[in-house]
């Protein structure tokens, strides 16, 4: 491990500017989930299931917006991608916490489609400001910083709701998002290198492996030339109609990028879960004010990991690492008391941030710059929907098993998760050779 690496990276101001601004940027947003839900419960007397519903719209809404917004800073530049954002950010969350339920619900979901994609932008230019081993370090601060925030937010969130004021914090929430997005505007972070800025024709991967097949078959002897021209020119001229189109926009979409939005949902997944489960355990015991002491384990286990992998000189595959985490999250559910799941906590913790960093930093390294944005924004879209989808599968489980179902059912689903894709792995590798 090489931790000088830390002080390399920070050296560079830009690098520095970003992960300070992506930071600070993430925290209204962090809270805006607490002070939703209170703000439905406290504020409006609707029940929980009223405030999960809401999550799950303003979620979809998150997950539909994020290629889209991500697709938009490649092909217009993020100045101007980043302007429906701010101008949505201030208005909708302005006008939220004066409505009815019946209003509330289409509102944020337009809130979600036109999120500012600070989570993106910032992997992406990241992917650009650092190579190599100090890629890896750079995704590993913003997990770190990630982490920090989720420290931060909630708890904020939980405290201005409770002191009845969720209408003030949501409308805080929009404007300091918004606030943020002006911001990113006037610091204008690179997300593509100079010679690839958008604007500038760039051909794409199909392009580039049709022109290779079209410079072979020029190459060919004359009577393979002639077998060629026999099949007409569709043999040699790439799909064209909305197929080609399809085939030419989604070009980067590998298996192997595919595989790592699987691991992007399985995290998501997995914490989400590992979330209500911690809080279930808890409030069954009585012992809801302790709640605080295992998510301070939990996140600074996942800040001391993601510390120690942007310092290794390799990388570990994203999947093994989502393994060893979904295995570790079983047994914290059958501690019995407070400290017990605290420390069962650390263990999985220190897996967290590595999960996240490895697999943004192969998705950079496998996405060409003039679709990274894109590809950054499905890999949100992924992470979201592991998130969608942990609480309730943790959930039933717990009505069904008790507490421990929760840590039980997230962590079982991620191995079956990891072994399908391992087994996969290994079969396309069989294959191949």
């Amino acid at each position: 491990m090489n931790f000088a690496l830390y002080r390399e990276l920070l050296a560079v101001r830009p690098i520095r500017r970003l992960l300070l601004v992506g930071m600070i940027a993430r925290i209204p947003h962090s809270a805006a989930g607490v002070l939703l839900t209170l703000h439905i419960v406290l504020t409006l007397g609707q029940g929980y299931a009223a405030a999960g519903a809401a999550a799950a719209v303003m979620t979809i809404g998150i997950a539909l917006g994020a290629p889209w917004r991500g697709r938009r800073v490649d092909t217009a530049g993020l100045r101007k991608a980043l302007i429906p954002s701010v101008i949505s950010e201030a208005l909708i969350w302005s006008i939220v916490p004066h409505v009815s339920y019946q209003w509330l619900l289409p509102l944020v979901f337009v809130g979600g489609l036109l999120t500012l994609p600070i989570f993106s932008v910032v992997r992406q230019s990241l992917g650009v400001l650092a190579d190599g081993d100090q890629r890896r370090t750079a995704y590993a601060l913003d997990a770190i910083t990630t982490e920090m925030v989720f420290m931060i937010g909630p708890a904020a969130g939980a405290v201005v709701a409770t002191s009845g004021f969720t209408t003030e914090g949501l409308t805080v929430v929009g404007l300091a998002t918004s606030l943020a997005g002006l911001f990113l505007i006037w610091f204008n972070p690179p997300t593509r290198s100079p010679e690839q800025a958008p604007g500038q024709e760039v051909e794409s991967e199909a392009d580039q492996r049709h022109a290779a097949e079209a410079a072979m078959v020029a190459a060919a002897p004359a009577h393979l030339q002639e077998a060629a021209a026999e099949l007409g020119p569709a043999a040699s001229r790439p799909p064209s109609g909305l197929r080609g189109k399809v085939s030419r926009n989604f070009a980067w979409f590998t298996a192997t990028v595919a595989a790592l939005f699987a691991v992007a949902a399985g995290a998501g997944m997995v914490l989400s879960g590992t979330d209500v489960g911690i809080v279930a355990a808890l409030e069954t015991g009585g012992r809801q004010s302790e709640i605080g002491i295992v998510f301070l384990f939990w996140c600074a286990a996942s800040v001391v990991g993601g510390l120690l992998y942007g310092a290794m000189h390799r990388p570990v595959p994203p999947i093994l690492l989502l393994l060893g985490m979904a295995a570790l999250t079983i047994p914290m559910g059958f501690a019995s008391d407070t400290w017990t799941l605290a420390l069962l906590s650390v263990l999985p913790g220190l897996l967290c941030a590595p999960v996240l960093s490895a697999a943004s930093e192969k998705v950079a390294d496998l996405v060409s710059e003039e679709r990274r944005g894109e590809a950054m924004g499905w890999y949100g879209s992924a992470l979201t929907a592991g998130v969608a989808l942990g609480s309730p599968l943790a959930g039933v489980f717990i009505d069904v098993m008790g507490s421990s179902g929760g840590f039980v059912s997230v962590g079982v689903a991620g191995v079956l998760l990891c072994l399908v894709g391992l087994v996969l792995q290994l079969r396309r590798r069989t294959i191949s050779a």
